[in-house]
């Protein structure tokens, strides 16, 4: 396990993910002690889920307005008011500048002291985590974060429109292969649940899904050490301040 900063030292968190739900799947309990810790929390979502759902009676044109509507009650449901979306293509997630400068904006704009995304690492023991549009998520995001948005003449057009230089502190990686810490979710597992629950476009059998979670959860928190019973989240923490 490593040394993060304290929750006491942190004003603002920004999560990057690749799709609605990766966050509420991925971080929803950590996220749920963040802001009940006070921290300001904001989501940026870079696809609106268009691959996603179960009901083919429900034309493809509608999913983005459900998944952004879904996304936005799942993050009320852990506290968090303020949810981005940049209306990229789900399954054609690349990384490229226009991305990194998206996000580069996003950074310079919420100036978070911690940011929170999905691993750019293909973790090859749980396949399912390392979705491509995870993986661009997640390198576009680092890219962001070191070197572009700290970097005064990255992006030299975002300075001009006012948006200075920032520089994140602290990242944490979402299903990455190494999980060096984790966060005791048993307290706030419900909220997550919740947060799930609000996806209903993406859960044709939702009774099935809170036991699989308990028990995938389980193992993390087991695994860290934690008391029979606990569920934990898993990060790689990299200090980038």
């Amino acid at each position: 396990m490593t040394t993060v900063i304290p929750d006491s030292q942190i004003s603002r968190v920004l999560v990057v993910t690749a799709h609605p739900d990766d966050v509420d799947f991925g971080a929803a309990g950590t996220i749920a002690h963040f802001t009940a810790a006070g921290l300001e929390v904001v989501y940026c979502i870079c696809t609106d889920g268009q691959a996603g759902g179960f009901e083919d009676d429900v034309p493809r044109s509608q999913i983005p307005s459900i998944r952004r509507a879904e996304q936005t009650e799942a993050a009320r449901r852990v506290g968090v008011h303020d949810v981005r979306f940049l209306g990229l293509v789900d399954g054609e997630l690349e990384v490229n500048a226009d991305l990194v400068r998206a996000l580069t904006r996003v950074i310079r704009e919420i100036r978070p002291d911690r940011v929170l995304t999905q691993s750019p690492e293909r973790d090859w023991s749980f396949i399912a985590r390392s979705h491509p549009d995870h993986l661009a998520a997640g390198e576009a995001a680092v890219r962001a974060v070191y070197p572009a948005a700290r970097n005064p003449y990255a992006f030299p057009e975002l300075a001009e429109e006012g948006l200075a230089a920032w520089t994140v502190r602290e990242m944490w990686l979402s299903g990455h292969p190494t999980t060096n810490h984790v966060v005791d979710v048993t307290e706030t597992f419900d909220q997550k649940m919740a947060a799930l629950y609000a996806h209903r476009s993406q859960h044709p059998e939702p009774d099935k899904l809170e036991p699989r979670l308990r028990e995938g959860f389980g193992r993390v928190a087991a695994a860290a050490g934690l008391p029979q019973g606990h569920l934990a989240e898993g990060y790689f923490v990299v200090e980038t301040g």
